[in-house]
């Protein structure tokens, strides 16, 4: 198989002394934003970009980034990943819950699940509701999504779904006989099939759009910085750790960063743009001087702007996995014996077999309650029991579904513990704090439970494995909960949107409020999470933002018609 000479360029082979000294934007960051804006950006050749990524290059040749079913790789690897983890969780017992970041160009759509969620409408909606976040509403962010998208299984006339965009989606298969199963035993529970929960109506089970093209995952970097790594006015250094956004009073001049081997370096900049992430994002504005003044002089910095939302506000999915044993052997158990990687290898050089899947490729999406607007819980289908660190129960064959609240009240908060942007910040998510996310729990495994209990399974099932029927009370479901409950990788949040005291960037510009040359764009900026997972509005985010900083006249809002349940 021929590798297209442009697949062997990663980083721009830049030399420290061929930098410039000066670029009309930096960008803070090589992930999923990054990766968006650097193309948009650079897009007229007068604009200078700087893409300065921590991580080391998406190399061609890395079959852990780039084949879908070696997804558990990557996550809790230190050369993949950061391995950030959260304070203890007071109300999970003390745990300390993992969170895994991308280390690598393309961020942590490198190394994800490629699960492409939009979020309901109605999540904009509320976006929207929020004093002066208008221009965010789901008629206006539609224009966005579908700009960036080439949905291939989206009809010619589906006025929900993008065409012609860079991101490449494919719709799982769902061809194993456990995903037929599960769409049966839905209905027998009760809810309804959708034909796409990125489309007119989200409620309901389908088969998922993935980030992946035929059979190889497509990150932000392949589908955005790739195909444009040969602008001249474009320059990509990774191994570049930022560790300070340089001021003159209210406004970015540009950044101090450090290279492999202690080198280190400034560049100015006309416009600085932070795109690291809901932990690195606020993290750098924090050891920059910008944050909550009274807590940058207890950790020994000098505050240059006090802005007291940096780092507060931050949101994520939690999820546990309801796993089954499965008396037939159809489930993928097999491909994790060790022999067989080579094999599922081989067949993937030909984007074969099922190493070409991340087998996440079908879920859906209920309300646990007729009191909510839309739906607040997430289901992933996956035709294996297992870990996302790939170890799996005793007991062979096996499926299971991921399940969790998708817009839980509770807050938590991430703050800088000295100067040093080496030094990880500490966070606290505060999960399972609030009255209604722990009945929201209650409702989710009774949900799940339910649909795996159905007839349809019966033919398949030899019982509940975890969180087995010995959980069988409210209190138990909680308790299981709080020993066993996961992230679902959907930090946000920490640097929201918004005009009010505790925001920190501004709807209209992205702009860090109060300064000037100085943004943000990621998913730091939600001011809520959306109800599934984030990549994809992440990359909305970053469509739209591209027209702001430009200056560009927006695209006309799309006011369509969805589906709105009617509550009681």
């Amino acid at each position: 198989m021929q590798t297209p000479p442009l697949l062997f360029v990663t980083c721009k082979n830049v030399s420290v002394k061929s930098l410039k000294k000066q670029y009309d934007y930096v960008i803070v960051g090589g992930g999923s934003a990054g990766s968006a804006l650097a193309n948009r950006l650079s897009a007229d050749p007068k604009n200078s970009v700087l893409v300065l990524e921590a991580g080391r290059p998406d190399y061609w040749f890395d079959v852990f980034i780039h084949m879908p079913a070696a997804l558990m790789f990557p996550i809790g690897s230190k050369f993949y990943d950061w391995m950030y983890s959260s304070q203890p969780e007071p109300h999970m017992n003390g745990r300390r819950v993992s969170h895994g970041r991308g280390k690598i160009l393309g961020g942590s759509s490198s190394i994800n699940g490629m699960i492409f969620q939009r979020g309901n409408p109605l999540d904009y909606e509320r976006w929207a509701a929020d004093p002066g976040m208008e221009s965010w509403s789901y008629a206006h962010c539609l224009p966005y999504f579908k700009k960036m998208e080439s949905c291939l299984a989206a009809e010619p006339t589906d006025r929900f779904r993008g065409k012609s965009g860079p991101l490449h989606l494919e719709r799982g298969k769902v061809r194993n006989p456990l995903f037929g199963a599960f769409f049966e035993a839905v209905q027998q529970a009760g809810h309804a099939l959708t034909t796409d929960v990125n489309g007119v109506k989200q409620e309901g089970f389908a088969a998922f759009d993935r980030n992946v093209k035929r059979g190889r995952r497509y990150s932000a970097a392949r589908a955005y910085l790739h195909p444009v790594k040969r602008r001249k006015n474009l320059t990509i250094q990774c191994r570049a750790l930022v560790t300070k956004v340089v001021t003159e009073g209210k406004r970015a001049t540009g950044v101090e960063f450090r290279l492999p081997f202690g080198r280190t370096k400034s560049v100015a900049a006309r416009e600085v743009i932070l795109c690291g992430g809901a932990f690195n994002s606020p993290q750098l504005l924090q050891v920059s001087g910008i944050g909550n003044e009274e807590h940058l002089r207890s950790v020994g910095i000098t505050p240059v702007h006090h802005l007291p939302g940096v780092g507060e506000n931050l949101q994520d999915h939690l999820e546990v996995y309801v796993q089954h044993g499965c008396k037939q052997p159809v489930s993928l158990n097999p491909l994790m014996k060790f022999w067989k990687r080579p094999f599922i290898g081989f067949a993937w050089l030909f984007r074969k077999g099922p190493g070409a899947s991340n087998h996440f490729e079908a879920g859906g999406f209920i309300r646990s309650n007729d009191t909510v607007k839309y739906p607040n819980l997430m289901f992933h289908f996956l035709p294996i029991a297992v870990r996302y660190d790939g170890t799996a129960p005793a007991g062979g064959h096996g499926y299971q579904v991921h399940i969790g609240p998708m817009y839980s009240n509770s807050r938590g908060s991430l703050k800088v513990t000295s100067g040093d942007v080496r030094d990880k910040p500490a966070f606290t998510f505060n999960y399972l704090s609030t009255p209604e996310d722990l009945q929201e729990w209650v409702e989710a495994i009774a949900a799940a439970r339910k649909i795996l209990n159905q007839p349809a399974f019966a033919e398949f099932s030899s019982g509940e494995i975890s969180p087995g029927p010995q959980v069988a009370t409210d209190e138990r479901v909680l308790e299981w909960v709080r020993k066993d409950g996961e992230t679902a990788y959907h930090p946000s949040c920490t640097c929201r949107m918004g005009v009010d005291e505790m925001s920190v960037v501004d709807p209209t510009s992205m702009r860090v409020r109060g300064m000037e040359g100085l943004r943000v764009v990621d998913a730091s900026v939600m001011p809520y999470v959306t109800n599934g997972n984030i990549y994809a509005p992440v990359m909305m985010l970053a469509e739209k933002a591209a027209d702001l900083i430009l200056g560009a006249t927006p695209l006309a809002p799309e006011p369509v018609e969805f589906y709105r349940h009617e509550t009681r």
